[in-house]
């Protein structure tokens, strides 16, 4: 340790803190572990033994002697600037908490990040000044200030980079070396410095390319191939390579998006490799880690708590027996006294309802429900009947008469919500609601009706899973006027319902909370005790009047009282945010009833206003007084109105909670109260659950206050949050129950949670009841302080538990709220809420930005905040998505309705403009990575096999020697030979039809005519181009006849055709550079083709993509002259080579193969034996004619065996989608072949049209076996769903199937005519990912079907090898597989001497068992079982399952993943998915998503695919990138070309609609 610089040597360590720091540092050298995390936890080791050692680094010394200022950030805190007049948000604004964040902020100082790319046009048109550095002076004046630096009193917000410098660097130094400054951040200290210790050796390796981890396995496969796309080709020299950077793959980072990926590269740790086990236990099951507790945690230390109980509820003889009684009483005997003043827009009294007014009406409703509403002659309504109140905000009166006309009809009211349109956020959940309790009748104003969503009838529609209602109007006009002897009955005290209040939980379920008649009257009385409210007191209402405190006071308490309520509505509010101080002024109000907001609004528009005062208030009741920021809210209020006569000790905070009603409040010291309280609180404390008192300098600290004394006649104690409701001890934060007459009876109708929330019994340690009565579950998390002060700390609804800690999404609001610039949010909306990824919760932000908001300004404002975060509570954020002002889901009275947004997240409809998704950070619970284990040697595996009884897996087809006479076998060594027979035996028996789009057949060839078209080739090939036997000739043709009859005329002549798919003519500059590619590669000395193609290949526009005078001769063969040929070329052996097959594979790679005479003619007999070909046969083939073994079935095929070819171009199905379906059963094709592409256009183009195609004749009934023509694991979901949709039109069932080639072997598996159906087998996904099969029943979790891709052909032979020690493997074991056929192909062409490769792939042996045997490696992986099911020959069948492409593969976390299956998943995550690849990039995970959809839609799919891909992979997705359709490639077959898009991706040229990078 010494010579890495860290004199630790000198202190005496104890050994195991020695053992832990060598770990730690050999961690950070190997970069399994961030700089930031290293300090961390060295920090934390070194804690105890701080002043012991010099060496330590100076921040994380002055952190571990907390409290007191980190000494580097305090100076620059002190100063306090003053406020521009109008940030909306002050209410969240402590002092101490904005000062937290600038100084965790600090921190932070040179942090990158890479900033998302979205394209120009997205979602919004982007202004100017996204890109362009603002300009302050074109702002308003208060907009500037908000820009310019001398604002902020820590300048280090301020060097957050802008995002153009950065680019410009990572252009012109190195990529790696533009970011290593940028880990290095102390507060204090330069980089430099702070680099020295022991970190300086690590941050060398550290940014050393990351290995490539793409490649699949370390061997060197086809490491020296060429890519077809010369332009981003990985091994060619570039001139001037030296301005333009390379990364580890060899691609050039001049763009955008690589120069990202490499900063967020070296943001991010490698992943962990923990050291190996002595005996390793690999087991199948990924387990997640479970968080251990932190040993160094905050654990309670206090004794167990009391119960605390109120003071007695003062049975006072002047209050009346009931509330109903007290109207009565009120209404006849001061008929003339204001019970209620209600307030327009403009702040004048519209109305003023007096005692006798509302006495009288809500008889003349009460008689008007009970007599005249009937229906067949029955009363409509019974007592004890739910009854909607369905009134707005700005009429209390109406909704006060209908709430006592209810009580008098002994109706139970349920007040809920206006509707405003039918997809209101939360109106299906009310409708719930009323359904559940059986609510048939709503009452409501005559202007409100009005202003409801109407359906064409004219009637109030029907919203959304609402019951059938009937709309009651209750104007005066509309009620009926009661008979002089009519008095209700109504008995309005004991356990009956008396109304009932809705409640919405966290997860967006709405219940109603039951209040009876007995609580009604306690509440009442408790707070009229409480308050101290006295006859025809004054009190100025902010609050809804419909539920909670607006209610109880407003609308209960007060009638109760005599009071004056005057109630101020939200809309007036809104308009003139002083309208209630005005009022309290205006009317010489006694009592005020506010929530933080209001006091906040009022603050910033008190300035004009000289003439308020508030000397009249006892109280000013604050009914959130128990959220985090009414502290803040409360102080800044009492500065400003002391000198306006606000008493201090007027300040009221109260908790309320829907079940219990009020909980606390804090009493004026006139009634008894002690003086107030506030305690400090340690952040870290609480997330564990546990009180510390914490000095006020430290960063992470919340600020309370006490909400007062527990209400008269209740006992409150406060219990453990999960699990036995366990009294918590004196310095721990649990859930506050009450006991008390006052509290709710029951959720309506639901009594399952109701027993567990209203029926709690708290228990002592030792099991013991603390009360025989229960008490009532009040979802707040609090304690009790001194003097028996109740404090609240946050919400059970607003709690999330993160590994092991709690947060409160309110507490995270309010960081988030003090972030500079905090008018970035827009009117503070911010929505926190987390949701379940794996197991655990994650936290998501979601904010609406200002309107004016730049793309810069977000990204810097969302890094901003999550570092905040982090460093203010520990905790990672998962998402953070801002959403344009204005579009979050609405709350009734103006907030953000959380449930809602949530779960518009979770469906992907919240359209944010701006996602950062973080999950590298907050995922720690992912299972280990695998270890390879050391290897089992192949003997050893045999040997294991063998005991454990599984045979080897080998399989093979029939024989060939059986199956026909050899003599025939010597005849058609050569296919020149065998069209030379067929012409001269049977001349005219027809072999190729070539249909159009039309279905008309546009050219046909009969023996003889082939033949002659191909001698007429040959001559010109050797007297025009003058080419001797054994030249390379290109053949360019579209698929047609032509292309057979060349390929024939180069035999002719001895000459050795290659095929190659002509260049795209509106697609030149990406598929004419493949062309020239694979004519010079194959050494090709001319070319052949139509003076259509000719024409291309020299035009202006090839030009500008190849060199145009480097083609070899090119022949046009429209119009050569009828020549016969001397002699026919015969091959000297059947050795010699006939043809080239060059493709592309789906890795990009261009690879060409050598068949051989006698490969060629094998691989003709096998397919003729499995697919019984016959010359009377006719099959369909939609196959591109150009290499594999549609190739062979186009242009080989029918000359050897004498069968006709229908021949389908798949171009043509771009005009006429029906073509193949209509000719297979125009010609009854018994036999039929297409590819994937082919079968998903029929599906996807014809799954509604079958009636249509029946209608036209098309009848599949003809097909025995249709085969998908594939090079890769057997796509199940496609062949099953185009199974079905055809079965309308007589396609067998069993008919589908797959083949299986490769490049070393065109045809493996073929189904054919006979033997058993194709079998599925179900196998768990983790298992695969270790390289094991393990089959499981179909529908068990983690289930993949895989089906096998048909029957292996006559004379293959395969077998199972380990992929890397290449000893045979068992039964149903997972391993390469290999391939031993007269038609293998004989090895690679190219112009490179790779003769290692060579022999690697086209002559393996197996390293034990059978040693002689001369095998192909196909690079695919799978497996062979023996079935149950008997073949031909009467032996039990092996089905062979493929897997997929080695070469594909990606190795992550030490598991090797396939990305079919990620892909699957991800198509499954949104419905405007519409296709989707992954490839990883070093070792990130990047998934293009192309979007079938709204631009506006694209963010939405960053969090779901991220979340998907996170849930069944345990993999973190580092990049997301959501292009338009189309935008993958993909090749004829139909599979995907993903290092292309791997290629176009970090040559920037997807054009993405937007780039997602997930730090």
């Amino acid at each position: 340790m010494a010579e890495r610089g860290c004199p630790l040597e000198a202190v005496p360590l104890p050994a195991e803190v020695r053992e832990s720091l060598a770990e730690l540092e050999l961690e950070l050298s190997e970069g399994d572990i961030t700089q930031k995390g290293y300090e961390k936890k060295r920090a934390k080791l070194l804690a105890r033994y701080a002043p012991l050692i010099q060496g330590a680094d100076p921040s994380l010394q002055a952190e571990s002697r907390l409290p007191g200022p980190a000494p580097s950030t305090a100076p620059a805190l002190r100063p306090q600037k003053p406020r521009p007049s109008n940030t909306r948000d002050e209410r969240f604004r402590s002092d101490v908490h904005t000062e937290a964040v600038q100084a965790a902020l600090a921190k932070y100082r040179e942090r990158k990040m890479p900033m998302p790319s979205k394209r120009r046009s997205a979602l919004a048109p982007a202004s100017a000044e996204a890109y362009t550095p603002p300009d302050t002076s074109s702002a308003s004046e208060d907009e500037g200030s908000l820009r310019r630096p001398v604002r902020l009193a820590s300048t280090p917000l301020q060097s957050h980079p802008s995002v153009q410098p950065w680019l410009g660097q990572a252009g012109q130094g190195s990529s790696t070396s533009s970011s290593a400054s940028s880990t290095s951040s102390h507060p204090g200290g330069s980089p430099a410095a702070a680099l020295a210790g022991p970190a300086a050796l690590a941050h060398i390796d550290l940014h050393a390319d990351p290995p490539d981890v793409t490649t699949g396995l370390g061997q060197p496969r086809h490491a020296y191939r060429e890519r077809p796309q010369p332009a981003s080709g990985r091994g060619a020299p570039r001139a001037g390579s030296g301005s333009v950077l390379e990364t580890a793959g060899g691609v050039p980072v001049n763009s955008r998006v690589s120069s990202k990926i490499q900063q967020l590269l070296n943001t991010l740790k490698r992943p962990k490799r923990p050291p190996l086990k002595e005996f390793f236990v690999d087991d199948f099951e990924e387990l997640l880690e479970v968080q251990q507790p932190d040993p160094n945690q905050p654990k309670p230390e206090g004794s167990q708590m009391a119960v605390l109980k109120g003071e007695p509820l003062a049975a006072s003889t002047a209050w009346p027996p009931s509330l109903l009684a007290a109207l009565r009483q009120w209404g006849t005997t001061q008929p003339r006294a204001p019970c209620l003043t209600a307030l327009d827009t403009a702040g004048k009294a519209t109305c003023t309802l007096t005692y006798g007014k509302l006495w009288s009406r809500s008889l003349k409703l009460a008689y008007t429900l009970l007599n005249k509403l009937t229906s067949k002659n029955e009363r409509l309504l019974k007592p004890g009947d739910r009854v909607a109140l369905v009134f707005p905000n700005s009429d209390p009166v109406m909704f006060t008469v209908a709430f006592y006309g209810c009580l008098l009809a002994e109706l139970v009211p349920v007040p809920i919500e206006v509707p405003l349109t039918r997809k209101d956020a939360g109106s299906q959940q009310i409708g719930f609601l009323l359904g559940s309790c059986g609510v048939a009748l709503a009452l409501t104003t005559d202007a409100c009706q009005k202003g409801l969503p109407k359906a064409q009838t004219g009637e109030v529609a029907t919203f959304k899973g609402w019951p059938p209602l009937t709309w009651l109007v209750i104007d005066g006009k509309h009620l009926t006027k009661p008979p002089k002897d009519w008095h209700p009955s109504a008995q309005d005290v004991g356990a009956g319902t008396a109304y009932i209040e809705y409640k919405t939980s966290k997860e967006g379920s709405t219940v109603g909370v039951a209040v009876s008649h007995a609580s009604l009257l306690a509440q009442c009385q408790a707070l009229t005790q409480a308050c101290g409210y006295a006859e025809a007191e004054t009190l100025t209402n902010v609050l809804d009047f419909k539920r909670d405190a607006g209610l109880w006071h407003g609308v209960l308490t007060s009638v109760m009282n005599r009071m004056h309520v005057v109630s101020v509505p939200y809309a007036l509010m809104k308009v003139n945010p002083l309208s209630w101080i005005q009022k309290v002024c205006a009317y010489k109000a006694r009592a005020a009833l506010v929530k933080s907001r209001d006091m906040h609004w009022s603050l910033l528009a008190q300035r004009g206003q000289r003439d308020v005062s508030l000397s009249s208030l006892r109280m000013l009741i604050v009914a959130d007084g128990a959220n985090p920021w009414s502290i803040s809210s409360c102080d800044a209020f009492l500065n400003v109105f002391q000198s306006r006569g606000l008493r201090p000790e007027v300040v009221c905070p109260c908790a309320t909670s829907p079940e219990a009603l009020t909980v606390a409040i804090r009493r004026p010291p006139d009634l008894g109260g002690p003086p107030p309280r506030r305690a400090v609180l340690s952040m870290g404390g609480l997330s564990h659950g546990v009180i510390r008192v914490d000095a006020e300098e430290k960063l992470s600290v919340l600020t309370v206050q006490d909400v007062g004394q527990v209400m008269p006649g209740a006992s409150v104690c406060v219990v453990k949050v999960e699990g036995t409701p366990y009294l918590c001890k004196t310095d721990e934060v649990g859930e506050i129950c009450v006991n008390s007459s006052t509290a709710a009876a029951a959720y309506y109708g639901l009594l399952g949670i109701t027993k567990s929330v209203f029926e709690t019994v708290p228990v002592t340690v030792a099991g013991a009841p603390v009360s025989d009565r229960p008490f009532t579950r009040t979802g707040l998390l609090g304690f009790i302080g001194p003097d028996d002060l109740v404090f609240v700390v946050g919400k059970l609804d607003g709690l999330m538990v993160v590994g092991a800690r709690r947060h409160n999404a309110d507490d995270i609001v309010a960081t988030a709220l003090a972030v500079e610039p905090m008018k970035f949010v827009y009117r503070g909306r911010i929505a926190v809420f987390s949701v379940t990824v794996l197991h655990d919760d994650r936290i998501v932000l979601v904010a609406e930005q200002r309107p004016d908001a730049s793309e810069e300004d977000s990204f810097q404002w969302m890094s901003r905040v999550l570092q905040a975060i982090d460093s203010i509570h520990q905790v990672g954020v998962y998402c953070l998505a801002l959403v344009p002002a204005n579009t979050l889901p609405k709350a009734p009275l103006g907030g953000i309705h959380i449930s809602e947004t949530k779960q518009r997240f979770l469906e992907g409809v919240l359209h944010p403009c701006n996602v950062l998704m973080c999950p590298h950070t907050c995922v720690t619970n992912l299972p280990k990575p695998r270890q390879k284990q050391p290897e089992v040697g192949p003997a050893s595996m045999i040997v294991g096999n063998l005991v454990a009884g599984k045979r080897i897996a080998q399989a093979s087809g029939r024989e060939l020697t059986h199956l026909e006479d050899s003599d025939q076998a010597r005849k058609f060594l050569f296919l020149p030979d065998v069209l030379q027979w067929r012409a001269h035996t049977t001349p005219e028996h027809p072999l190729f039809l070539l249909l159009n789009a039309k279905g008309t057949v546009t050219s046909t060839a009969t023996c003889v005519q082939l033949h002659k078209r191909a001698e007429r080739v040959a001559a010109a090939l050797t007297e025009k181009a003058r080419l001797s036997a054994g030249a390379h000739v290109a053949l360019v043709y579209p698929p047609g006849l032509e292309l057979i009859a060349a390929f024939y005329g180069c035999l002719y002549c001895g000459c050795v055709p290659v095929t190659v798919r002509p260049p795209h003519p509106q697609n030149l500059a990406t598929t004419l550079p493949t062309v020239k590619m694979i004519v010079e590669v194959s050494t090709s000395a001319c070319v052949l083709t139509t003076q259509a193609i000719m024409r291309l290949l020299k035009s202006k526009e090839a030009a500008a993509t190849v060199d145009v005078r480097t083609w070899p001769t090119i022949l046009d063969t429209d119009d050569i002259p009828k020549k016969k040929l001397g002699s026919i070329f015969r091959p000297p052996s059947p050795d010699v080579l006939a043809y080239l097959d060059f493709s592309v594979s789906t890795t990009g790679i261009l690879a060409g193969v050598k068949m051989s005479h006698a490969a060629t003619s094998a691989l003709c007999r096998s397919i003729k034996l499995q697919c019984e070909l016959y010359p009377s046969r006719q099959i369909a083939i939609c196959l591109d004619p150009y290499c594999g073994l549609g190739f062979a079935l186009w242009c080989l095929c029918s000359v050897y065996s004498g069968h006709q070819s229908v021949l389908v171009p798949p171009p043509e199905l771009e005009s006429n989608v029906s073509l193949w379906l209509w000719a297979v059963s125009q010609y009854k094709a018994r036999v039929t072949f297409c590819s994937y592409s082919v079968m998903e256009m029929c599906a996807r183009g014809l799954g509604a049209q079958t009636a249509v195609l029946r209608t036209k004749g098309v009848n599949l009934s003809c097909v025995r076996t249709c085969m998908v023509v594939a090079e890769e694991r057997p796509r199940i979901a496609l062949t099953q769903s185009f199974s079905k949709l055809f079965r309308d039109l007589g396609l067998p069932a069993r008919a589908v199937s797959t083949t299986f080639g490769c490049r070393v072997n065109v045809a493996i598996c073929l189904q054919g005519t006979a033997g058993p159906d194709p079998t599925t087998v179900y196998v768990d996904t983790r298992a695969l990912r270790h390289d094991r099969v393990r089959l499981v029943e179909r529908g068990s979790p983690h289930s993949l079907p895989l089906t096998e891709s048909g029957k292996i052909l006559p004379g293959v032979k395969v077998i199972i090898a380990h992929t890397e020690t290449k000893g045979p493997l068992g039964d149903s074991h997972l391993g390469e597989i290999w391939v031993s056929s007269p038609h293998n192909a004989t090895g690679y062409y190219t112009v490179y001497g790779e003769e290692g490769l060579q022999a690697d792939h086209f002559s393996a042996r197996l390293s034990f068992g059978d040693t002689q045997t001369v095998w192909a490696r196909t690079g695919f992986l799978g497996f062979l079982r023996r079935t149950e099911l008997t073949d031909a020959s009467g032996e039990r069948h092996d089905a062979l399952y493929v897997v997929g492409s080695l070469d594909e593969t990606l190795e992550l976390r030490g598991m090797r993943y396939h990305p079919i299956d990620i892909e699957a998943s991800v198509i499954r995550a949104h419905r405007s998915v519409a296709e989707c690849a992954v490839f990883t990039w070093t070792n990130l995970l990047v998934v293009v998503v192309e979007l079938d959809g709204l631009e506006q839609d694209a963010l939405d799919l960053v969090a779901l695919v991220t979340n998907v891909v996170l849930e069944e992979h345990h993999l973190v997705v580092g990049v997301v990138v959501i292009v338009d359709p189309g935008v993958i490639p993909i090749n004829s077959r139909g599979e995907k070309q993903r290092m292309h898009l791997r290629d176009g991706f970090l040559a920037d040229q997807l054009d993405p609609i937007y780039v997602a990078y997930n730090m």
